[in-house]
């Protein structure tokens, strides 16, 4: 136990000589700009000091413009900064003691326990975003999530068991209006254009109905029925049914055309694919010159030229015959002799993983209780079925719980157990529940052990599980989820369609998991050579020799305009306006997720960038930002944020190359709030780089908000720095980050209430 006691290294301000030359003239007692008077501050008011070291290192203190210290008196005052304040008392803070688990852990949770795939989205609703992150603010359950978990343990227990619901029932994947069918997506078949693959659990051995249906206009006709179309239903990749669509007759609606697509077939219990395809046919569309790629999808003005699927229907079970042999059932039934004695060891096992450590009687009394009453009335795998229930609505499973040693004394930092931590690394690392192996570990005592921890992280970080670190944190970090609810006006943009915002997130997730796969300095983000692209995204960027569906490493050369995380439409696109580009936005997006050091947030009642005015039309966007900057109260933030933004002005709103725009040259000079200026964005990226802690440190910040579920403090940035220090030896390696932080005292310990 370590003490937090009120001790802290004395900072005599008289040794300070660059704070007081360059910083009290603003920061004093009098004037208080940003609440900050460093006249009065007092030695160990250690917040206070770590916004002045932020700012310091970070030479976004004192502003462009005004008398800035040298770069050898800036090294100097953040060294001795560091020095002092990480000499205080280590402090690791202090997580909630019930964190829920928030939608996406719940679902990695059942797929790991029960070894079925459930989309949860329709049964719980989102939860809500904290410090960029939506596992922050989880530590509530009200009673109507507490009736939606009743719900889906129902919906879950049954499927897993494989118990015959009162009456048939359906689901139904609808496909985006505007997603374009005439090429081959990756994952069908070859010789295949458009449609959709379903992953499907069929919950018994039966007979299932299966229903596609065509896309239809604002008249109810099929799109781009010009003549006769087959459409394929595969499952498993076999075909089971063919198709045709014809045009109806002169006179006749079109409500006849896909009545009969539907096909009952027996398909065996468990996690099944179903597709709808249409086989290929001489193309119908030709490139022009015009455009590099034109859409068709449901406009007036690009109507579409062949029909394409929206949607795919499975409907049943009928006829069962059982619930078939299925990994679900695999997993759960370890045991066949159907007494008490069965039952108990299946229920120990499942509350065992589910609440992430040994389970003792008293845990097993409930679920217990409703197996008996419950089998006697309907049967063993009944009883299982309800047991089952009980456990996942438990809130042993639903909270992540960490509560405070008896004896401990208030306010004093500890070890959190070896369980708590197994799943503080499993949630990180997989937004799930820890495996075997590492559950054994921690009840073994073992996990502390000499590189014990470390070999953990690295078998980890090599299992596919470990992709969750790109869908569910670099997703959330970068605001790709955004990208999904991406809509650029259609007559400025009228090639954008549903492909083009799958391709913008599949290249980021396959450029960041190289990354991680690979092992590769974080600072590889900004400054890689390569990327990952389809030959939709390649037109869209202008990139020759790149054909098909299958999106591969492509690496550009000197002077390409593609790259990095700054090139990539997913994030050109998320921080754009609908009809136009967006410095502001782009310029605050890297200030805060690059640099580490977001612009304070807007004074009320700030006027909008004026669009309307004739005047204002005719002006760029740099000039109507300049404008913008004459209100006093727009420009303190304003000029932090746009000239970062200008330097990415080469590429439009939908990440497209210009270099002008409505015929006027695109100027792309910009500048960093640390005085740097440069060209575009290579000027922005060097400029970057060329302190790459910065950036390390940033990652880590976040890494590490999302890893603890709660917001990194003025107390966190001690074992910040000395995680960036010791990944600096290895060149900043994403492993680096991921092991230093595992090994924090932020993440094995945790301060007493």
């Amino acid at each position: 136990m370590l003490r937090l006691a009120a001790f802290f290294p004395v900072l005599l301000l008289a040794q300070e000589p660059v704070i007081d030359r360059y910083c009290k003239g603003c920061h004093n007692a009098q004037t208080k700009v940003a609440g900050l008077a460093l006249d009065t501050v007092k030695a160990d008011d250690a917040a206070s000091w770590e916004k002045v070291l932020r700012r310091v290192r970070g030479r976004t203190m004192p502003p462009a413009g005004l008398p800035r210290p040298g770069e050898a008196e800036y090294e100097g005052l953040v060294a001795r900064l560091e020095k002092r304040l990480d000499a205080r008392p280590m402090d690791p803070g202090r997580t909630d003691t019930f964190r829920r688990l928030n939608r996406t852990e719940y679902q990695n949770a059942i797929r790991d326990l029960l070894a079925v795939e459930v989309d949860v989205t329709g049964l719980l609703p989102a939860d809500d975003v904290s410090r960029g992150f939506d596992n922050v603010t989880v530590g509530n359950l009200s009673p109507t999530l507490l009736e939606r978990y009743l719900g889906a343990a129902r919906k879950i227990g049954r499927l897993a068991i494989g118990i015959a619901p009162k009456q048939a029932g359906g689901e139904t994947v609808l496909l985006p209006p505007d997603l374009t069918q005439e090429e081959h997506f990756e994952g069908l078949p070859l010789g295949t254009r458009g449609g959709t693959a379903v992953r499907y659990t069929f919950p018994l051995d039966a007979e299932y109905e299966i229903q596609v249906r065509l896309q239809r206009d604002r008249n109810e006709h099929v799109e781009g029925l010009r003549g006769q179309h087959t459409v394929e239903l595969l499952l498993d990749g076999e075909r089971i049914q063919a198709f045709v669509a014809k045009p109806p007759a002169p006179g006749k609606d079109h409500a006849g055309v896909d009545r009969e697509f539907n096909v009952r077939v027996r398909v065996s219990a468990g996690p099944h694919t179903v597709a709808a395809v249409f086989p290929k046919q001489a193309s119908a569309m030709l490139e022009t010159e015009r455009q590099p790629y034109q859409a068709h999808f449901n406009m007036d003005r690009h109507p579409r030229i062949t029909p394409a699927v929206f949607s795919v229907t499975v409907n049943g079970p009928y006829n069962a015959k059982g619930p078939g042999d299925t990994p679900s059932r695999r997993a759960i039934f370890v045991c066949s002799t159907q007494d008490e004695a069965c039952a108990t060891r299946i229920v120990s096992r499942l509350a065992r993983r589910a609440y992430r450590r040994p389970v003792r009687a008293a845990d097993l009394a409930v679920p217990m209780r409703f197996f008996r009453e419950t089998q006697g009335k309907e049967g063993f795998e009944a009883g299982i079925e309800m047991a089952l229930r009980a456990v996942l609505v438990s809130p042993e499973f639903l909270f992540r719980v960490e509560q405070d040693p008896a004896g401990v004394k208030p306010g004093t930092a500890y070890r959190i157990s070896e369980l708590e931590l197994a799943s503080r690394l499993s949630f990180f690392l997989w937004s799930s529940i820890p495996d075997e192996e590492l559950l054994g570990l921690a009840e073994r005592g073992e996990l502390r052990k000499p590189g014990v921890l470390s070999g953990q992280v690295r078998r980890m970080l090599g299992d596919e599980r470990a992709r969750m670190l790109v869908t569910n944190f670099a997703d959330q970090w970068l605001q790709l989820r955004n990208v999904a609810a991406a809509t650029p006006d259609m007559r400025a943009f009228p090639d954008f369609d549903d492909n083009l915002r799958k391709a913008f997130r599949r290249e980021t997730h396959l450029f960041l998991e190289s990354v991680l796969r690979e092992d590769r300095s974080v600072t590889e983000l900004l400054r890689a050579n390569y990327s990952f692209l389809n030959e939709r995204l390649a037109k869209h960027y202008g990139v020759a020799g790149v054909y098909g569906s299958r999106f591969r490493k492509v690496t550009f050369g000197e002077g390409a305009e593609r790259g990095g995380l700054l090139r990539q439409g997913s994030i050109l696109t998320v921080t754009s306006y609908a009809t136009r580009t967006s410095p502001v936005i782009r310029g605050k997006w890297v200030l805060d997720n690059i640099l580490g050091v977001p612009p304070p947030p807007p004074p009320p009642n700030v006027p909008a960038l004026e669009e309307t005015k004739a005047a204002m039309k005719k002006m760029t966007v740099r000039e109507r930002l300049a404008e913008h900057r004459r209100n006093p109260a727009c420009a303190g933030c304003h000029k932090l944020m746009d000239p970062v933004g200008f330097a990415l002005e080469n590429y439009d709103a939908v990440g497209r190359w210009r270099r002008a725009e409505d015929g006027v040259p695109v100027d792309v000079s910009g500048g960093l709030p640390d005085g740097a200026q440069f060209s575009g964005v290579a000027g922005l990226e060097k400029a970057l780089l060329t302190r790459p802690e910065l950036f390390a440190t940033t990652v880590t910040e976040k890494l590490l908000t999302y890893a603890l579920g709660r917001g990194v403090e003025f107390t966190d940035a001690p074992a910040v720095r000395q995680i960036v220090r010791q990944a600096e030896r290895n060149n900043f390696r994403f492993s680096s980050l991921l092991e230093g932080i595992a090994g924090s005292p932020s993440f094995q310990m945790r301060r007493a209430q």
